[in-house]
């Protein structure tokens, strides 16, 4: 998978460095061999583990890996909006997302939980928090002896570096039958409309994922498209969807769509 950078790349902190996966047979090695440890180490509780304590699900489905014991890989994410897409579209569904502040934290933890979970695969997010750096401490120091402001050692400590973290973790899903994600789009309320005014849903719903080699890619679906009927029954939601999908599995259906404001008639063997 290319979507995303792998994350045995130097650039990326050691603490999450150490347990990415290498396509080198001496990272193959080190990996084994933590595997090995992190199998003889301590049980980690959910309130120990920043990556478990701060998960919020995002499926209803009680979504998990097909495999009885998966061994989830662990990637560096780049652009959440993007890699979500990606993911989708190599077949994956999103299970939740944990997000928190801290100091440094070990790779191995979100690992941990997504072994708990059953998940495939994590997306790893990280960044540098607001703290305190030596230079701050430098104008602190000026703006007190220009107001004569006596400074504890606690002013002039340095406080250590924090991290702003955020992880998805993802499930394998099995073959689809159509193989598109859907959302539905309503219109944009106007100025003039009330808080408690109804507003009308657009037809269809709109595709954001093709998943790859699917029956929708085969015959030309396309992120964006506006999907408003199977042969010729009415799709008003994702569920219906679902229920239209299943009802014609097997079969060759006629999808009517529209692209780029333009009507669109497509044939897909489900």
């Amino acid at each position: 998978m290319n979507i995303l950078r792998h994350s045995g790349q130097s650039a990326i902190p050691p603490f999450v460095r150490q347990v990415f996966i290498s396509l080198s047979w001496r990272n193959r090695v080190k990996h084994a061999l933590m595997m090995i440890a992190l199998a003889f180490s301590p049980a980690i509780h959910a309130e120990d583990n920043p990556y478990a304590s701060s998960y919020q699900p995002q499926n209803q489905g009680n979504l998990h890996s097909l495999q009885a014991n998966p061994e989830p890989q662990i990637f560096k994410g780049t652009r959440r909006d993007e890699d979500n897409i990606k993911m989708l579209e190599n077949g994956y569904d999103l299970m939740g997302a944990s997000s928190f502040e801290s100091t440094e934290v070990p790779a191995d933890l979100a690992v941990s939980h997504g072994r708990a979970i059953q998940a495939d695969s994590i997306l790893v997010y990280f960044k540098k928090a607001g703290n305190t750096t030596p230079s701050s401490k430098m104008e602190m120091i000026k703006e007190a002896a220009k107001t004569g402001k006596a400074l504890t050692e606690k002013d002039m400590a340095v406080d250590p570096t924090k991290y702003r973290y955020y992880a998805t973790y993802w499930a394998k899903l099995p073959p689809p039958v159509l193989g598109v994600h859907v959302i539905k789009l309503v219109p944009r309320k106007s100025d003039s409309t009330t808080t408690t005014e109804q507003v009308a849903s657009s037809a269809g719903v709109r595709v954001i994922a093709v998943i790859h080699e699917s029956a929708a890619e085969k015959g030309g679906v396309l992120r964006g498209d506006q999907l408003l009927a199977i042969n010729k029954e009415k799709v008003e939601d994702a569920a219906q969807l679902s229920t239209l999908v299943r009802k014609y599995r097997g079969k060759t259906a006629t999808l009517k769509l529209e692209r780029e404001g333009e009507p669109l008639s497509l044939e897909v063997q489900l």
